[in-house]
């Protein structure tokens, strides 16, 4: 089959979404597609069962409803629906009131910058749709975030709102009020802050759960707002609800248009025919350029500035929901697509030298956006634009790769919007969906994760073993080693954690030769 044939059999081009996704470049045979049919069939199967209100997390008996969000009389009950459509009424209104000055910080000052406190999916989603779709000096409000516990992160965020704290707005985001890092991004807020002479709570506003401990502080504290997260949301799938939509109207940016986006995808993508429906074909790419237990990663490279964090949010989207021990069965399985990238053309004078010529360990996705800017382009040279450049950029990158037998999708969109955003997003959410019904995994669960935040606690209860140890014992010096005998711990841990605290003036430390024998007091 020559090579425009195969691209016009392996193209799903959808007018009316203004989208097209290419796989004519990833060489499955003829009899692949047919092979899985059966088992994506049981995918849309699943797919209409996770839409309809079945339980989807049974670790935590929770329902996946990621997809009311733009649609929600799909909500399998009417309390649902009512609760999703009075949260968009409440954030188009605190928008409006925040914009019009009707809502002003401590010192009467209308708000100008947005501070947004979380991490995870509370972060890279509305980081994303900020720098996809900001516009400076256009945008209502300016956006900025704590997506860490780095303390030095939060210094060089507040010294960007030297100021302007007056101005500020700061929402803290986390469904349960427990999460370490944004606890911790909160309390620094409040600190600074309070050092500036400003009253905090005429300028923070809480994204969580109802009666969560985050909840409790705003209604005792009297924040300016609070509005809702839902257990059925997960993090990795939160842009669309207020997570997401909440900083990006204070932005000003069009959220009914990403709302709109990702609904008209979810109907393209809710066909049963294969041939027609992106979702599907992704993931079936997936399954075949992976061998179907992530035996490549996935580089994304979106031709297109914007887009430069698209990787980053595809990261935990993808990594989150596929990285798993186990499957439905309880089998060992140990699941995965590990995700990078960056954009395009910088990656052509960076690691497409590899992609080219090293290790055949990826599969690359091109985003590919038509439309070069709002206006009329400059020529750069008789009839070509820079954005001319940066398609044929593209296109020889793709070319090339294919001569080296790297293999490739492109994601078509015909311009950068708030609705095509929200298509994307929608698009990759579904395909995350059936490639973990095709593997049979649980893609809405993320033990893992929880394990981390487990073996985060042992450390901190250590150190404060230690520092007990050590102060109980002024001016006794102790090597690491000694000091995790006597406190029953790691001597590893406990060398890694002293060290710490000397560099920021918690313990003394003596340096010796060799360094593992340096030792520590109060």
């Amino acid at each position: 089959m020559s090579s425009w044939s195969r691209f016009t059999h392996c193209t799903c081009h959808n007018a009316s979404l203004g989208f097209s996704l290419d796989y004519s470049r990833i060489p499955f045979p003829d009899t692949f597609l047919a092979g899985l049919e059966p088992a994506m069939q049981r995918a849309y199967t699943a797919m209409k069962s996770l839409e309809s209100g079945a339980v989807a997390n049974p670790d935590e008996n929770r329902m996946v409803g990621h997809y009311w969000l733009r649609a929600p009389k799909l909500a399998p009950t009417a309390e649902l629906t009512q609760a999703i459509e009075q949260s968009l009424v409440q954030i188009r209104a605190f928008a409006s009131d925040i914009h019009g000055g009707v809502l002003r910080g401590s010192t009467g000052k209308q708000f100008t910058q947005l501070l947004v406190i979380g991490i995870g999916g509370s972060a890279l989603g509305p980081q994303l749709v900020n720098h996809a779709l900001g516009r400076p000096g256009i945008d209502k409000m300016s956006v900025l975030f704590f997506d860490n516990t780095d303390p030095d992160g939060m210094d060089y965020v507040l010294g960007q709102l030297a100021g302007k704290l007056p101005e500020t707005l700061a929402l803290v985001i986390s469904k349960s009020g427990g999460t370490a890092e944004t606890r911790n991004g909160m309390l620094e807020a409040i600190a600074a802050f309070t050092a500036s002479g400003l009253s905090y709570t005429k300028h923070f506003v809480a994204v969580t759960g109802d009666g969560s401990k985050l909840d409790q502080i705003s209604i005792k504290e009297a924040w300016l707002a609070r509005f809702p997260m839902w257990d059925w949301v997960g993090g990795r799938t939160s842009e669309l609800c207020t997570v997401g939509l909440l900083p990006a109207a204070l932005q000003g940016i069009d959220t009914d248009a990403m709302l709109a986006g990702a609904a008209a995808m979810d109907v393209a993508t809710r066909s049963e025919v294969t041939s027609q429906n992106p979702a599907a074909l992704l993931a079936l790419m997936w399954h075949y350029a992976t061998d179907g237990r992530g035996a490549k990663d996935m580089v994304v490279l979106p031709y297109k500035d914007r887009l430069l964090l698209f990787s980053r949010y595809l990261q935990q989207l993808v990594m989150e929901s596929l990285g798993k021990e186990l499957d439905l069965q309880g089998k060992p399985v140990n699941q995965g697509i590990a995700v990078y990238g960056n954009k395009g053309s910088t990656d052509q004078h960076a690691y497409v030298q590899q992609l080219r010529e090293g290790v055949s360990n990826f599969f690359v996705t091109f985003i590919e956006v038509l439309k070069d800017r709002s206006g009329p382009s400059l020529q750069v040279e008789p009839g070509v634009t820079s954005g001319d450049y940066l398609l044929g950029f593209y296109l020889g990158t793709r070319d090339a790769l294919s001569e080296k037998d790297r293999h490739s999708i492109t994601v078509t969109v015909d311009e950068l919007s708030p609705r095509s955003l929200g298509m994307l997003i929608a698009l990759y959410e579904r395909a995350v969906g059936f490639y973990a019904s095709l593997i049979g995994i649980n893609a809405y669960h993320q033990p893992g994760v929880e394990a981390g935040k487990k073996a985060a606690t042992v450390v901190l209860g250590l150190q404060q073993k230690l520092v007990t140890t050590l102060k109980s014992n002024p001016g006794r010096s102790y090597t690491a080693e000694s000091l995790a005998m006597e406190i029953g711990g790691s001597a590893e841990l406990s060398f890694k954690i002293l060290n710490h605290l000397a560099a920021n003036g918690a313990v003394k430390k003596q340096t010796a030769e060799p360094w593992f024998n340096s030792t520590f007091s109060i």
